[in-house]
């Protein structure tokens, strides 16, 4: 099913460039739902079915072809279960920050090549910058200036700050661990990507917001993806509903567009610039969480052991 961009005609017509922002965050709000509402219908699938999936599972391992390839295959097997299990500091948590540090880091190597070697991706850069600047308008425009700017970085470390803060009063020392790892190392990192690529910025004859520091990547985009990343995974660790867990990190993930759409609305950022600061931001995170997780674990794991 294709979209007739002619039925949005009178929208256009009635609000001007404002109808480009309203169908950018309708599109974005409406799969950010869709992916809600498909999580949750098939989480409610699973446990209205999970007598029968158990049952069809068991069955399945039964069959002599299976029961053969298992003890052929027995010490894979254990390994993969050790790795998927959800207790130990070597399982399943492990397994999933290790994955999310190799796909983001696969993700950022891949931008960066692009971007150094002029490939079709810079193309891209160059027409949605320019499609930005050509439907600029003074209302969007402060609109996105506030937002932009409630995210520069001395923003975001004042943030942190008073998260440290809050964290140190009520004696939570891991997570004063992770979020004093997490953001402002993410963004000392993003400092030096930044002099390791020295791009420069997107150039307009009459620039929104104009800087003079290197461009690739994104250091809002960075700072916001590392934030609110760290906060979303502090608030989930604390809430056992689902539901509000999902909304958590829907709710993130918004914001940390929503800063993206603002450095690329300025035309101060490329679109590959806010790609790659959050492929960064999360396989920062990746390596930050996973790394505590599995230490403090372990030293948990040995203590228990070591106690009488």
């Amino acid at each position: 099913m294709q979209l007739d961009l002619t039925q949005l005609t009178p929208l256009i017509e009635r609000f001007g460039p404002w109808s480009y922002l309203f169908i950018f965050l309708g599109l974005l709000l409406g799969g950010l739902l869709a992916v809600a509402l498909l999580a949750l219908w098939l989480g409610r699938w699973v446990l209205r079915h999970e007598a029968v999936l158990r049952q069809g599972g068991t069955l399945f391992l039964q069959r002599p072809a299976v029961r053969s390839l298992r003890l052929r295959l027995a010490p894979q097997l254990a390994f993969i279960q050790a790795r998927l299990a959800p207790g130990g500091y070597l399982g399943l948590q492990l397994t999933l920050g290790a994955l999310a540090l190799l796909s983001a880091g696969w993700l950022f190597g891949g931008i960066a090549e692009d971007v150094m070697t002029g490939d079709a991706l810079t193309l891209v850069d160059l027409q949605v910058a320019q499609w930005f600047h050509a439907h600029a308008t003074a209302p969007v425009t402060r609109a996105m200036l506030v937002v932009t700017h409630l995210h520069d970085p001395s923003s975001v470390i004042a943030a942190v700050l008073l998260l440290a803060l809050l964290l140190a009063f009520w004696r939570n020392w891991y997570w004063l661990i992770a979020v004093g790892l997490s953001v402002p190392l993410g963004m000392g990192l993003n400092v030096l990507m930044k002099y390791a690529f020295q791009r420069a910025r997107p150039s307009f004859e009459d620039p929104l917001l104009l800087l003079t520091t290197y461009s690739f990547p994104s250091g809002h985009v960075a700072g916001a993806t590392l934030f609110y990343g760290v906060l979303a995974a502090l608030l989930v660790s604390r809430i056992a509903a689902w539901r509000w867990r999902l909304l958590i990190v829907l709710t993130a993930l918004f914001m940390v567009l929503l800063v993206a759409l603002t450095r690329m609305y300025l035309g101060v950022h490329y679109l590959s610039d806010v790609l790659a600061a959050f492929a960064e931001g999360v396989a920062w995170l990746a390596l930050c969480l996973t790394g505590l997780h599995t230490y403090w674990e372990h030293a948990r794991s040995r203590r228990s052991g070591a106690s009488p």
